[in-house]
């Protein structure tokens, strides 16, 4: 049997994983359970791995995998957890159909780090599976840079974004900064103000006026190319 923080704790993390695809970082964990420090999220996810409810991702800072849940909550609310759709050669993802996926245009590279110039132009085409999708235009960005590895998205991987201009505090976005600088953060609303947030402590949050920041798109999918 779970305790209640422990019980609070891992559908935060279902929660999170079922809405953005990654898990939550270990202070938005703080906050959502109103701990004083970290080092009481590490117990309780030592305490939910050793019954067998999270596992932690080999090579991925701080990510969490959500195995099973509690009885009482499984059937309505346990999902297959989040895994990156492998694509080899630029091929399609492996065990999809051309049914299945959708040819996504790849507009160049977004930071996870210090922003770069804004998005480009449509410089190939990314066979993307549909269950990533869902509604509405969607396109792909190469990630250059390491400041979101606590949320699971590494150098080099591809961000599947929906287009839009609006998005809820703590959901990945691309955000154009400036009207000059792409970047992909966590989105944050403080105030009368706008918050990027990295998912990598070694990176400052970056503040800005809602005048400075337009969301281009907010990640609904990560790709992983092997090659």
């Amino acid at each position: 049997m779970l305790t209640r923080k422990q019980h609070e704790l891992l559908m935060f993390i279902h929660d999170r994983i079922k809405e953005s695809g990654v898990s939550p970082s270990f202070d938005e964990m703080k906050d959502a359970l109103d701990l004083a420090s970290k080092s009481g999220i590490h117990r309780l996810i030592t305490a939910l791995e050793e019954r067998g409810f999270v596992r932690r991702l080999a090579h991925r800072a701080r990510a969490l995998e959500v195995l099973k849940l509690p009885e009482e909550a499984a059937p309505a609310r346990l999902r297959q957890p989040f895994k990156p759709q492998v694509v080899t050669g630029g091929g399609r993802p492996q065990d999809q159909i051309a049914s299945d996926v959708r040819d996504l245009p790849v507009l160049g590279r977004i930071a996870a780090g210090t922003p770069i110039e804004a998005i480009q132009q449509e410089r190939e085409r990314l066979p993307v599976p549909e269950s990533l999708l869902g509604p509405g235009e969607h396109f792909v960005l190469e990630v250059q840079g390491d400041s979101m590895i606590e949320a699971g998205i590494l150098d080099g991987d591809y961000v599947v974004i929906r287009r839009g201009d609006t998005a809820q505090t703590g959901e990945i976005v691309v955000a154009l900064v400036m009207g000059e600088e792409a970047t992909l953060k966590r989105f944050r609303k403080k105030g009368g103000a706008i918050a990027l947030e990295a998912a990598n402590p070694k990176y400052q949050t970056r503040v800005f006026g809602p005048d400075q920041v337009a969301v281009q798109g907010k990640l609904v999918g990560l790709i992983r190319r092997y090659h």
